[in-house]
């Protein structure tokens, strides 16, 4: 049955298969398994071992049936029986370490490999997310590592296995008779040809259930999270959504149907061809035998060779492919690894001097790089990268925060504010011109002190699927309990928190979206509290908030911004009146700059966006 399956499975792999590699993919296969090669030995001579007592059991059945016929001593018997039990019970126990020795190596190779991955993710620049399906990048942590270590246990161990395998049962039969080992070969087309065809009808079932379930898994997904689920009970059409999911999920059922019963035909033929070989070697054995040129024993020995004959050349007819099956998984996992993280700490980087920070852009230039320089089409779910990018979308922008001061960027959604705003903290580079923290370009700054310099409150604040506390201890690992209620103090969520049935242990859902928007907000403000930085950007940090917690959010902001240097980006004029300097952004350039007062009496741009947004509420203004 196992050999059966195995059949199956190599037939179906090689339906699948790539048709090429990349050049160099085997070396650096090589290079990655270097520190597991002790134990890639020891696997090999194992399985050697293996291949080896596989085939010399059928030898010594024989010799117990020629001892029986002889009428020789029971005693030999008896002997030869233990080293029957002897041989099953070395095959047991080095199949256990064998496999004992592939887990250890293929778990290490998956370790290994999702810790190269996950980490190298890491360090990719921003543009990289915004553009990449997170199924398809999980995939490559999942499926595609598990099948780059598929080529050290299943496909190597194969490789080795059937080939020791079929070399000593092929050298073995043509010892005892060359006769019935010819008329054997004979019926190995016929064993061949039903694998490589049923595989390619099979492979074809399992490529359409495969998109199938993709697309279950897509629907599921996108109407499950809570914006999804939203937007179905605003607009969708429940009925209809059932419906296109019944539709899908009941085609693979009947592709389960078929597939198990082209397995079922496929085992059947193959037992049955298996069976009809055996008939001719018991037949043309046992004719032979009753003539006096064999030997009853021999008969034995060649029909129970003919498994270690069979299954072997089957799968050997197939290695490459196998082989090159597995290894596009390395492929896959190394063309993630060769993206360019783009965005990446200079040797011997500096840190920020300690004291206030100052904040510096000059004469900044910048466009977002095109695709192909940070993306891949096969993440992205498309044919070809779309190349286009590079154009330039900030123009010479200059401006200078002392220590202490609040810089204000206003202007028309689209002009350039959240990109300057995202060149702080080196979410992008700049192309020309320097931003600079007390004097001290961001390039030169290693990462560690820049995440502890700048902190970032967004207009989405992400939460992650845990706990209060985990998610404020993420700004700050092991902030005490006291610090922590004193941060949620200051953002306006403390009494709202201890209310709570688990208080900080509480799981705020994906995405922070069992709380109101208010309050993950402010809980994302908590967590800048909590961190303490040097600098703050506030980035549309008060968008979702209503009336009253925008004025409790802002009076506990004004106590955080207090000796500290900020950015701040608002849409509400209201909000940053009372910034020591406001500029104004207009595609990707500062048209104005200047306080409030002055910019009012000026009556420019600013102005304009002023009394539009509150010409409607003369008393708020």
């Amino acid at each position: 049955m196992d050999n059966t399956w195995s059949l199956l499975s190599s037939a179906m792999r090689r339906a699948d298969a790539p048709r090429g590699l990349t050049p160099g993919t085997v070396a650096r296969v090589a290079r990655f398994a270097r520190p597991y090669w002790r134990s890639l030995a020891i696997f090999l001579v194992l399985t050697v071992v293996s291949a080896v007592i596989a085939v010399s059991t059928p030898l010594v059945a024989g010799k117990v049936v020629d001892t029986i016929v002889g009428g020789r001593q029971a005693s030999l018997v008896i002997m030869l029986a233990v080293l029957v039990a002897v041989l099953a019970v070395a095959d047991a126990g080095f199949g256990l370490i064998e496999r004992w020795q592939s887990a250890r190596i293929g778990e290490g190779l998956i370790l290994d490999l999702r810790r190269a991955v996950f980490e190298h993710v890491q360090r990719m620049p921003i543009a990289f997310f915004t553009r990449t399906r997170t199924g398809a990048l999980v995939s490559r942590l999942n499926n595609d590592v598990i099948g780059a270590q598929r080529t050290f246990t299943a496909t190597l161990s194969g490789l080795v296995t059937n080939s020791i395998q079929l070399i000593l049962s092929l050298a073995v039969m043509l010892t005892l008779s060359w006769q019935v080992t010819v008329l054997a070969l004979v019926l190995l087309p016929v064993f061949v040809l039903p694998a490589r065809r049923m595989g390619r009808r099979m492979a074809d079932l399992q490529r359409e259930s495969a998109q199938l379930n993709a697309g279950m898994t897509t629907q599921m997904t996108e109407r499950f999270s809570a914006p999804g689920a939203t937007l179905v009970k605003l607009f969708g059409r429940p009925r209809e959504e059932a419906q296109e999911f019944g539709a899908r999920a009941g085609r693979v059922r009947d592709i389960g149907v078929r597939t198990a019963m082209l397995t079922r035909w496929f085992m059947t033929s193959l037992t049955l061809v298996s069976a009809l070989a055996q008939a001719l070697v018991y037949g043309l054995g046992g004719w032979l035998a009753i003539r006096g040129q064999l030997q009853p024993g021999t008969v034995v020995a060649l029909a129970l060779l003919l498994t270690r004959l069979y299954s072997p050349l089957t799968a050997l007819a197939n290695v490459r492919v196998d082989v090159m099956t597995a290894l596009v998984s390395f492929e896959r996992v190394f063309e993630v690894l060769d993206l360019e993280p783009m965005i990446t700490e200079k040797p011997g980087a500096r840190t920020v001097p300690p004291g206030g920070v100052s904040v510096e852009f000059d004469d900044v230039r910048f466009g977002y790089p095109a695709a192909e320089r940070y993306s891949l089409a096969s993440l992205e779910d498309v044919s070809t990268l779309d190349n286009r990018g590079g154009e330039e979308v900030l123009h010479g922008i200059g401006f200078r925060a002392e220590p202490g001061q609040m810089v204000a960027l206003v202007g028309s959604s689209g002009a350039g504010k959240s990109t300057i705003a995202a060149l702080l903290p080196r979410l992008y580079d700049v192309e020309s011109g320097s931003v600079r923290l007390s004097d001290v370009d961001v390039k030169d700054l290693g990462f560690a002190s820049l995440r502890e310099t700048v902190g970032v409150v967004t207009q989405d604040g992400h939460l992650f699927h845990d706990t209060i506390r985990a998610n404020l201890e993420y700004a700050r690992p092991g902030a005490s309990d006291d610090e922590i209620w004193d941060a949620l103090g200051r953002a306006r969520l403390g009494d709202l928190v201890g209310t709570l049935p688990d208080g900080l242990d509480t799981v705020v859902g994906e995405r922070g979206y069992r709380l109101s928007g208010g309050e993950r907000q402010r809980l994302t403000i908590a967590r800048l509290l909590l961190a303490q930085p040097r600098v703050i950007v506030l980035d549309e940090a008060t968008a979702h908030l209503d009336s009253e917690s925008e004025a409790a959010v802002g009076e506990a902001l004004t106590h955080a911004l207090a000796g500290r240097t900020a950015l701040v980006i608002a849409h509400r004029l209201s909000t940053v009146r009372a910034a020591d300097q406001i500029l104004v952004v207009e595609h990707g350039e500062i048209v104005e700059r200047g306080t409030h007062e002055e910019l009012l009496a000026a009556a420019g741009r600013y102005a304009e966006l002023y009394h539009t947004q509150f010409t409607e509420e003369p008393a708020a203004a």
